[in-house]
């Protein structure tokens, strides 16, 4: 049920931003990130299909960005309102794109501080943890001044020991101070490991949710392996911090602070000996951990991330791989990432750590060697040699304590430094652009779409994707978009829902800007069929479901029904309630596209734009997947819906209503079929190279010597006998309601082509 919930929130993600990055060509899918962790929730590209696909807006969707706590209940499925007050941070995340102070950046701020903003009202338990902490250490000297007293009585009456008074009383109250240090520090560890478990979640729900709300060009340059590192990685790394290492060093400075006291109470000049050992090593530490220390550790951070980011790249392309007997060697990017990381790692523990760790090391556990010459000179001169020799036994056994206190020092600067990391990393996710919703947002007066001169340009790219491209889809029409690859067919179609915003000119939904559309409001409107698609880990109902939460089984069934997946039902073991993924059960390129149709016919939006929908597809798929666009095509209530469809099969949208072929970024020719065949230009081109593709076949002759491939016309078909395998495309074609029902109103059906 959570996950269900985390899914409607994800479909609910307005989805774009004013100023995307390039992608690596033309056109180009998003990356999907993907999270090993649960507590990531959906994938962020992901959950940007689902939010073209998914549910429709609530009834009253605010018209500002909300906050990043009412975000983050609304991804656990909670409204902002149900949300309890520990959910909430105190000081939640600011969105990047705005700069408080009137524009002037804020100053940096501690990254501890930024951390404990995460934790909410509960980062008082870090301080509450710490203040234990500190308390513990102080009281664990009560045993070492027990032991001095024992020294002390004992030295009086040598050799007659058994005269000694009180030694069993001081061992009581030894043991007392121990137990109680134990106490008061497991307390302090709970108060902390409670702050720090808030402060992940919900720094792994503001990224989720912010990654969610970015444009998926940002997926276009930001490997998915990097990303999880981001979301997931860095809230573990930081939770040690806050959990163990803030709650140590709070202790290790209560007792630095102590000891230091301690050293001066009995015998300064004891005190000053084992003082000389701490100083020496901790130079040694801060010249380990500071400066040149700080830079390897960030090349170190991201040399991690450059391996982890070609590791994942390198698993996607395993059945690459082993199809051609290639090892890690062969694939470069991951065997230099591997290799850069081990030479740093390498550079940084002998080049840079070696030499002053080892000196911190040498002197901070030789406190002796420093305090047995000092009591030896001392010694002579003085007029009570019992007190001195109890003083001299405990500043021995005392500085047994003090390598603890400065490795854990020395631990706290490594911690701070991997989390200094790791919040740039997450301040640099959180700083990706979003789209924010206007001011005062307009409603469309119907479904029409308008391209008025759109120009459109990836963020660093030179050449535009779009250029002053301009056309029209009525209300309940197709229209469909053509032209070669990188002609920027995708781009134009992902400008509707908003995915990035127009470098220049409008793209309009019933008259109104879509930039002047709240997202919620646009995202309930337009339901976005992409070309590939990844199901969530979830049943096929929570799958389908992810359009509109709210829909009830019935509803779920009548969509897949419609959308032709019948058949896929029937043969998984526990029908729509089956778990896609486990057990073994997998559904092949053609089955997933079905099972987004049937998505995106149960979210009902008047506005629907298919991405290739059949590019995936083996022949018995696409004609069921063209069968479901008649369905799809149409509401609810049978009337016409406005169709954008991207498709490469000319076949599919020769009915089409009005065909635009695109090249270079620009409009190239528009029209109907007939239209742009009579005009000879690149659609007739393009649609005579289709027939030339569409009617190859391998035959062989008798010898078993395979023939050149024959060519015949894709109207007349082509028969198959035992010495030829042929692979024949049908040429029926999707027929828009529009032109089917000017058919109709003729009276005679359309003979060219039909709904498969």
């Amino acid at each position: 049920m959570e996950k269900e919930e985390e899914v409607a929130a994800a479909s609910k993600a307005p989805g774009a931003s004013a100023d995307p990055p390039a992608p690596d060509s033309t056109e180009k899918q998003p990356a999907v990130p993907e999270s090993t962790s649960p507590a990531a929730a959906p994938t962020a590209a992901a959950a940007a299909a689902t939010a073209a696909q998914g549910a429709a807006p609530p009834a009253a969707a605010p018209h500002t960005a909300r906050s990043v706590s009412s975000r983050s209940a609304t991804s656990r499925g909670q409204s902002p309102h149900e949300q309890s007050p520990h959910d909430q941070p105190s000081h939640s995340a600011p969105s990047r794109s705005q700069t408080p102070n009137g524009g002037k950046p804020p100053k940096a701020r501690n990254p501890i501080a930024q951390l404990l903003d995460f934790a909410g009202p509960r980062k008082a338990l870090t301080y509450v943890g710490c203040a234990l902490s500190a308390i513990s250490m102080l009281v664990s000297f009560g045993p070492y001044i027990c032991i001095w007293f024992v020294a002390r009585d004992l030295i009086a009456v040598a050799p007659n020991w058994g005269a000694a008074a009180n030694i069993a009383v001081y061992g009581w109250w030894a043991l007392g101070f121990a137990v109680l240090s134990i106490l008061l520090y497991f307390a302090g560890l709970m108060c902390t490991h409670l702050a720090a478990f808030r402060c992940a979640s919900n720094m792994r729900k503001q990224t989720t949710e912010h990654l969610m709300r970015t444009s998926l060009g940002y997926f276009d340059t930001h490997a998915s392996g990097a990303l999880r590192r981001v979301v997931d990685g860095c809230a573990a790394s930081t939770e040690g911090l806050l959990a163990h290492k803030l709650p140590d060093t709070a202790g290790s400075v209560a007792m630095i602070l102590g000891m230091l006291v301690m050293f001066f109470v009995f015998d300064w000049r004891l005190g000053l000996a084992c003082l000389a050992a701490v100083v020496i090593s901790m130079l040694c530490m801060m010249k380990m951990m500071g400066g040149r220390g700080m830079d390897f550790m960030t090349k170190y951070q991201e040399s991690l991330v450059r391996m982890n980011k070609t590791g994942t790249e390198y698993v996607r392309g395993i059945p690459v791989v082993k199809v051609f007997q290639q090892t890690v060697y062969s694939f470069k990017a991951f065997h230099d990432a591997i290799q850069d990381f081990t030479q740093l790692a390498q550079d940084y523990a002998v080049k840079w750590c070696q030499k002053p760790q080892a000196l911190s090391l040498t002197f901070i556990n030789g406190v002796v060697v420093f305090l047995v010459p000092t009591a030896i000179l001392l010694a002579p001169g003085e007029q009570s040699l019992g007190a001195f020799l109890a003083n001299f036994a405990f500043y021995t056994i005392f500085s047994a304590i003090i390598p603890t206190a400065m490795t854990r020092v020395m631990f706290i600067s490594d911690a701070v430094q991997t989390s200094t990391d790791a919040m740039n990393r997450v301040n640099s996710v959180l700083a990706a652009p979003v789209i924010e919703a206007p001011a005062a947002p307009k409603v469309p007066a119907g479904n029409a779409i308008a391209f008025d001169d759109v120009s459109f340009t990836y963020k660093g790219a030179e050449e535009p994707a779009l250029s002053h491209v301009s056309f029209e889809v009525p209300a309940g029409a197709t229209v469909a978009l053509v032209g070669p690859s990188g002609g920027g067919k995708t781009t134009a179609a992902s400008l509707v829902p908003r995915f990035w915003d127009v470098s220049g000119g409008a793209v309009r939904l019933g008259g109104v800007d879509v930039r002047e559309i709240d997202p919620h409001d646009l995202m309930g409107r337009v339901a976005f069929v992409f070309q590939a698609n990844r199901l969530f880990k979830q049943s096929v109902l929570e799958n389908v479901r992810a359009a509109r939460p709210e829909a009830t089984r019935e509803e779920v069934l009548a969509a897949l029904s419609a959308s032709q997946c019948d058949d896929i039902v029937e043969k998984l073991p526990q029908g729509i309630d089956t778990v896609v993924g486990a057990d073994g059960v997998y559904l092949s390129g053609g089955e997933v596209q079905r099972l987004m149709l049937a998505r995106a016919i149960l979210k009902d939006a008047p506005v629907v734009v298919l991405d290739e929908a059949t590019a995936f597809a083996d022949p018995e798929n696409e004609a069921k997947i063209q069968a479901a666009f008649g369905r799809l095509a149409r509401g609810s209530g049978g009337e016409p819906r406005t169709v954008l469809m991207i498709a490469h099969r000319l076949s599919t949208v020769r009915n089409a209503d009005l065909i635009v072929v695109l090249e270079h970024g620009r409009v190239a020719e528009q029209g109907t079929h007939d239209e742009l065949l009579a005009k000879g230009g690149l659609y007739a081109r393009m649609w005579a190279d289709y027939e030339q593709a569409v009617a190859w076949r391998i035959t062989s002759d008798t010898s078993g010597k395979t023939a050149a491939p024959v060519t015949v016309n894709a109207s007349e078909g082509s028969e198959c006998d035992g010495s030829a395998y042929s692979q024949e495309r049908s040429a029926s074609a999707y027929v828009s309601p529009q032109r089917r029902a000017e058919a109709t109103h003729r009276g005679a059906s359309d003979s060219e082509g039909g709904e498969a």
